[in-house]
């Protein structure tokens, strides 16, 4: 069999509804190669060429947007509250310009999104960043802060001292924006779109549906699975998925732009995002 599509898959449990259901032998007999990385790792390999597509983080697209193409109706996003990125602060975010913090070396979405609240929204202008392994208690040795994501950052919320502040990205990017955030996205390299136009259709079918079956069955067998490995009661983790969304609507673009625009605005984007083109299994890709 040759190789059609690899087929970047996050390590985390945020993005699972679009994974769980999939047809792993099938889309293995059409030549798909699944690999598992952190979004920092997979950002990587897409810009390599050394992986087609994905469930990339957002600032990455935005980096890369004239080589990719968006899978519609696929991503990982909050309206509000998104229980898996938290800033973990020794102070009230208020006190924290002219202090240190640790970044997460898994996301560049994340990193990005606290550097534009911090300087943006709240006006710091003198706040050091050192980007640090994921490990609550060395970052904190050294630092006034820290930035956690995904299942890092769930853990370290069951485990946090009291004294310690939490602060939900995603809850702070809707209060100053009013927009949803959307965190990850599913793109696709344009080259490997036009080399296997079959293969990607039956793929984005397939997380179509795993996307929706999770949602019909309220995710419950996806949860009894990672209690198993993770822990936590049902009860969290139904709360957690009610609190994600995986859709890419209008109003998720509205607020990708407004996200790209102030990432520019601010220096993080070395070129403005003029236009997102989203992939149609029916015709030609159109931009938006």
């Amino acid at each position: 069999m040759t190789m059609s599509l690899v087929i970047g898959e996050i390590s985390y449990t945020n993005i699972l509804p679009l994974f769980y259901y999939i047809d792993r032998e099938r889309l293995a007999q059409m030549g798909c190669q699944f690999v598992h990385k952190v979004p920092a790792q997979l950002n990587e390999g897409m810009a390599e060429g050394t992986v087609d597509l994905g469930g990339i983080s957002s600032f990455a697209y935005g980096n890369n947007s004239n080589d990719y193409v968006l899978l519609p109706n696929l991503s990982v996003s909050s309206p509000k509250e998104v229980g898996s990125i938290f800033l973990f602060s020794k102070y009230p975010i208020t006190q924290l310009n002219g202090k240190s913090i640790a970044l997460t070396s898994s996301s560049a979405t994340s990193v990005n999104l606290l550097k534009m609240i911090l300087q943006k929204y709240y006006q710091f202008a003198d706040v050091h960043y050192e980007t640090a392994a994921p490990d609550f208690q060395e970052m904190m040795k050294r630092h006034d802060a820290c930035l956690l994501i995904g299942d890092d950052a769930i853990m370290t919320s069951w485990h946090k001292p009291d004294n310690i502040h939490q602060y939900d990205l995603g809850a702070l990017w809707h209060h100053f924006t009013g927009f949803p955030m959307t965190y990850a996205v599913f793109a696709v390299r344009k080259a490997a779109w036009e080399q296997h136009p079959q293969v990607l259709a039956e793929l984005y079918h397939q997380l179509l549906h795993s996307k929706n079956t999770s949602l019909v069955n309220q995710y419950e067998e996806m949860i009894a699975s990672i209690r198993l490995q993770l822990g936590g009661t049902k009860t969290f983790w139904k709360q957690y998925f009610s609190g994600l969304n995986h859709d890419l609507t209008e109003r998720h673009l509205e607020g990708l732009r407004h996200y790209f625009d102030t990432a520019f605005e601010l220096g993080f984007l070395l070129n403005k995002v003029e236009k997102m083109t989203l992939w149609s299994p029916t015709k030609h890709c159109h931009s938006v």
